[in-house]
This record gives structure tokens, C-alpha cells and sequence, in this order.
């Protein structure tokens, strides 16, 4: 049976709400427009932090600009100063790396899904290393990306690493709708492609 993470997500939310907890979660982010519909549907819930590790961006310059526009819009929606975040430096030799003997495979592939695993695994690295009790990712908020793929990935992870993983299906309850109402509302630049060198030569082919 396909499981539905939207919900998981509000059973978990229900129970801290029953307990009285609002415990920490880290959130690992793309871009400004995913994070915002994101974060405004955890942030009453959670103590967020959010980590931008993104080193299959390209180019450079487009990974530049994702989070200067990521750091404007928390700003300009005053979350800046309730949430902290967390930059991990340009490593493009690690997305090369990761993706190694996989460059032909089909977009929304094998690729993407070691991609995912990538940043997951260093979230949940991160996480733990400052104390989080949970992680996630605003990935799942794309129309584009499998949330089953993603979400079993932060399951797995989540028990190697000893940190809870916050199941999720963002785009699901207009998610996706609402982050492109915060895109207008806030004016926020929204990319044309994924992010990868791949992602884009597929959208200039179509």
C-alpha cells in the first residue's frame, strides 16, 4: 500500500501538540520559493534551523544566487531572526563524485536519487552534530520529485544516524501552489531547472 507521508507528517505534528513539544528540526533547503510554503507550515510546530547544502547546483554562480535569494526572503518574511541558518561551502566534486558512472541516466532517475542521498545524509549528519532531534528536506514541496524515493532515503538515514526524520509530502494540500503565491507575494526568482548541469540541458532540450 503507497503510504501517505502528508499525513504521517500530521499525525507526528498531533502528537507533539498532545505532548507539549516543540522540539528542534533541521530542514534541509533548495532555494528560497520551496523553503517558504515549507516553513510556514512547520514553523508553529517546530524550533527550525535550515541548511543549505546544495553542491549540485551549477553553475557556481546559480548556486550563489539560490542563497543570497534564500537569505532576502527570511528577511524580507522575518524569519531571519527566529531561524538560524546553517552554509555548507560549494563542493561541486562531491555531487561529481556521488553521481559517478550515472551522468546518462534519465532525469528523476537513479541520479536524482543518489543526489537526494547525498544531501539527506549530510543533513542528518548536521542535525545531530547541533542537536536537532529531527531532519527533513523541503525537496518533497516539487511536483518533479518522488517523495516516496526521498522519504524512504530519510527513513534509512535517520537510523544510521540516531536523528528522527520528519516524513513529508509537501506538495501535497496546495504546498506547491503556495510557494508560488510566496514567490509573487515576497518577488522571489524562481529557477527554471532542478539544479544539476543535468537538469538543465534536459530542460533545454524540451
Amino acid at each position: 500500500m503507497k503510504k501517505n507521508y502528508s499525513r504521517m507528517m500530521e499525525d507526528q505534528i498531533e502528537l507533539l501538540v498532545k505532548e507539549g513539544l516543540k522540539p528542534g528540526l533541521l530542514i534541509h533547503v533548495c532555494c528560497a520559493p520551496c523553503s517558504s510554503s515549507v516553513i510556514e507550515v512547520l514553523e508553529k510546530y517546530f524550533s527550525i534551523g535550515l541548511y543549505f547544502y546544495n553542491p549540485n547546483i551549477y553553475p557556481e554562480e546559480e548556486h550563489d544566487r539560490r542563497f543570497s535569494e534564500l537569505k532576502k526572503f527570511l528577511a524580507d518574511a522575518g524569519h531571519s531572526e527566529k531561524i538560524e541558518l546553517f552554509y555548507e561551502k560549494y563542493t561541486p566534486m562531491e555531487f561529481a563524485g556521488c553521481v559517478q558512472g550515472l551522468e546518462n541516466e534519465p532525469e528523476r532517475g537513479r541520479r536524482c536519487h543518489s543526489c537526494y542521498g547525498l544531501r539527506l545524509s549530510k543533513t542528518a549528519q548536521k542535525a545531530k552534530e547541533k542537536g536537532f532531534e529531527y531532519f527533513t528536506t523541503t525537496l518533497t514541496v516539487s511536483p518533479h520529485k518522488n517523495a516516496d524515493i526521498i522519504n524512504s532515503i530519510g527513513e534509512e538515514l535517520s537510523t544510521v544516524y540516531e536523528v528522527k526524520f520528519l516524513n513529508s509530502d509537501f506538495k501535497k494540500k496546495n504546498g506547491f501552489k503556495r510557494t508560488v503565491e510566496l514567490s509573487g507575494e515576497y518577488d522571489l526568482y524562481r529557477q527554471d531547472y532542478c539544479g544539476c548541469e543535468f537538469s538543465m540541458k534536459s530542460e533545454q532540450k524540451e
